[in-house]
């Protein structure tokens, strides 16, 4: 079974604070403003929106609150005991049905009121109805005041509870105040308990964690308990029942031997016979606390006699122990999880489940081959180390990664552990040899030559000579090109060739420049001669197109002619811009008169004034067609494409609009006209 933390239980607020958080969110997470060409059925679903949001809010946080905390019915007897001995079952159970009343009542009146506002017939109508529901919310949730603080405080206490386990192995401390449980469990574990000379020091139930057997064993100190009846028991001894009576556990039942702790031995002999019932089916050990201060041997014989009468009635296990001098107490640990272990390993095995086990498990026995006796062997080396350790002798005791240590003068940061030392060797003037490399199970070093250096300087002294041989019977002062002396054809040359690299080097550099834009490789190269023929292939004469542009952009800033005219002049074959200028007329004149009448033409155009009437500007979007057919057909695809814009370019509610100067909706109705005009 898991473990339970109730540190994970969310803080539940006041019920002031908790009516705040919700009416906040609903500002914030809904619209705030009713504009005034809102129709009705807007702003229905506007004030309907709030009530329901309001809604799902207080629905979230009191689900929340009440998944939080556990149920009783749901977990372990161990857990609902204690609550119920902390907080009293009744009252808990009863908070949280009263948090889950609520929030049944929230829903049912979230639906009312959302019934009211889908048949509201005026802004006003449904404003009051969104406050009577909000209202009415908060009322409610101002009723559940006490059950919220309640269930507050209850979350405060359980986050300081342990998580306890009542599954995994167990080990409990208990008795009366004072005898040292405290004290022991500080031993054995790594909790820290508060431990002081008086009684009820430990208020609570206290979990610490040890090893054993490589297993996790939880260690549980509990409050001290006093010899009287179970009704008479307060709400700290009852968390020390609670846990005897449900937890499977090894119990340690402590007695103070010195009686340091204010009682005596018969009080704590009683308190053993009164709860002996809560120790039915589980491990018991009676430990006889504070043998430092006073022995078993030294109390009386008619306390030996209880005491030893007592753990054999129970069939308890007697020991001895001292917190103070730790006597004893590793055998009352052993003891305790040994005994523990044994009944679960007991239980197991008694189980339905086991032979189904038992027969999955196959176990070998090995069998004995031969009656030859084969006794184990010691090397002579080792029995004779032994005995010179035993006796004494200089050098026979094998020196430690330590004392080497300090004979080198070495810190434990700088000293290395010598390897070399473990190495088995035929001879021990090997050890410290240069690490030789074998190769088909032979040492390489035993076959290098000794002369090798000597004669690998030779041969390259001799290579050398060679090369400079070659160089002079081939005309190439290439061994000494330091020393020749470079011509002014050469330096222009090698100037060249270097200025050559580096605008190759430069224009890689600008190639490689990011923000430059490049055109895919996969990409056509685009030409004229290209877009020509693509322009033929569509029906386009290209060179009536470029011959027309030109004239045209001669023309227009000379005198304009109409759409007409400059169509009756293409269809003649006529240039505007040449009549216009005297292009044709002007074929036999002479030269300065031509100059003349271009100049005088141009003064015209500056003045305003033009020789021929104004021609419109063909649009541009009309160069490519190629008859009149195609022109007709781009303007009715034009007109259909910018229908649909059009229709979605009216004015909507976004631009402040009103075309109603005064809509009855919002004009009639109860209460003053001024008033109703923009809400919240």
């Amino acid at each position: 079974m898991p473990t339970y933390n109730f540190k994970q239980i969310q803080p539940v607020p006041t019920a002031s604070d908790f009516v705040d958080i919700i009416l906040t969110r609903t500002q914030r997470g809904t619209p705030t403003v009713v504009h005034e060409g809102y129709k009705i059925q807007r702003i229905r679903n506007f004030y309907m929106r709030k009530v329901k949001f309001t809604q799902q809010n207080f629905n979230e946080k009191l689900t929340a609150i009440i998944e939080g905390f556990p149920r009783v019915d749901d977990i372990h007897p161990f857990y609902a005991d204690l609550l119920n001995v902390l907080y009293d079952r009744d009252h808990y159970k009863l908070a949280l049905a009263q948090i889950n009343m609520a929030r049944s009542l929230i829903d049912a009146l979230s639906k009312d009121y959302n019934k009211l506002l889908k048949y509201a017939d005026t802004l006003y109508r449904c404003k009051q109805l969104k406050r009577a529901s909000l209202g009415r919310m908060c009322t409610l949730m101002r009723k559940q005041k006490a059950s919220l603080a309640y269930l507050e405080e209850v979350r405060k206490h359980m986050a300081r509870l342990p998580s306890i386990d009542p599954a995994t192995r167990t080990l409990l401390v208990t008795g009366y105040p004072n005898v040292g449980k405290s004290s022991f469990m500080n031993k054995v574990t790594r909790a820290e308990v508060e431990v002081q000379p008086y009684a009820f020091t430990t208020k609570s139930l206290y979990v610490g964690h040890m090893d054993y057997k490589y297993l996790r064993w939880q260690v549980i100190d509990t409050p001290g308990i006093l010899d009287h009846p179970l009704e008479e028991r307060n709400t700290i001894e009852m968390q020390a029942v609670t846990a005897l009576a449900h937890l499977q556990c090894s119990v340690l039942f402590f007695i103070d031997i010195s009686e340091e702790c204010g009682f005596s031995i018969e009080q704590q002999l009683s308190l053993f016979e009164n709860i002996k019932p809560l120790f039915a089916n589980k491990p018991l050990i009676m430990v006889a606390n504070k043998v430092d201060v006073r022995k078993m041997t030294e109390l009386s014989a008619a306390h030996q006699a209880l005491i030893s009468a007592a753990a054999d009635g129970t069939n308890a296990v007697l020991l001895e122990m001292s917190n103070a001098t730790e006597f004893g107490m590793a055998a009352v640990k052993e003891r305790a999880c040994d005994l523990l272990l044994e009944q679960r390993v007991s239980r197991k095995t008694a189980g339905k489940r086991v032979g189904d086990v038992l027969n999955r498990i196959s176990v070998t026995q090995p069998v004995k081959r031969d009656d030859e006796e084969r006794p184990a062997e010691i090397p002579a080396s080792v029995t004779a180390r032994a005995d010179a350790i035993k006796a004494g002798g200089a050098g026979a005791a094998r020196k430690t990664e330590k004392e080497r240590m300090a004979e080198l003068g070495l810190s434990a940061g700088t000293y290395m552990k010598d390897q070399r030392l473990e190495w088995d060797l035929a001879q021990e003037e090997w050890r410290y040899d240069v690490m030789p490399s074998f190769m088909d199970g032979k040492n390489v070093f035993d076959f290098v030559d000794p002369d090798i250096v000597e004669k690998l300087e030779a041969l390259e002294r001799e290579e050398e000579g060679r090369l400079e041989d070659e160089a002079e019977a081939a005309g190439d002062d290439s061994m000494g090109l330091g020393e020749t002396e470079v011509t002014e054809t050469e330096q222009m040359l090698v100037n060249a060739i270097r200025k050559k690299k580096h605008v190759v080097v430069a224009n890689h550099r600008m190639e490689k420049d990011l923000l430059r834009p490049k055109m895919p490789r996969k990409a056509a190269v685009r030409t004229v001669e290209g877009f020509k023929e693509h322009l033929e292939g569509l029906g386009v004469d290209s060179g009536a197109v470029g011959e027309r542009g030109r004239k045209r952009g001669r023309s227009l800033s000379r005198g304009r002619d109409t759409e007409p005219q400059y169509m009756e002049r293409q269809r003649n074959g006529g240039d505007g811009a040449a009549a216009a200028l005297g292009g044709d007329d002007d074929a036999g004149m002479d030269p300065a008169e031509v100059a003349k009448k271009r100049a005088k033409s141009t003064r015209s155009s500056s003045r305003g004034v033009s020789e021929r009437p104004h021609r419109a500007t063909k649009a541009p979007s009309d160069e490519g067609l190629k008859d009149l057919a195609m022109r007709f057909q781009a303007k009715k695809k034009e007109k259909l494409a910018l229908k649909k814009v059009n229709l979605y370019g009216k004015a909507g509610e976004s631009d402040r609009k009103q075309f109603t100067k005064m809509p009855k909706w919002l004009y009639c109705g109860s209460g003053d006209v001024r008033k109703t005009r923009y809400h919240r």
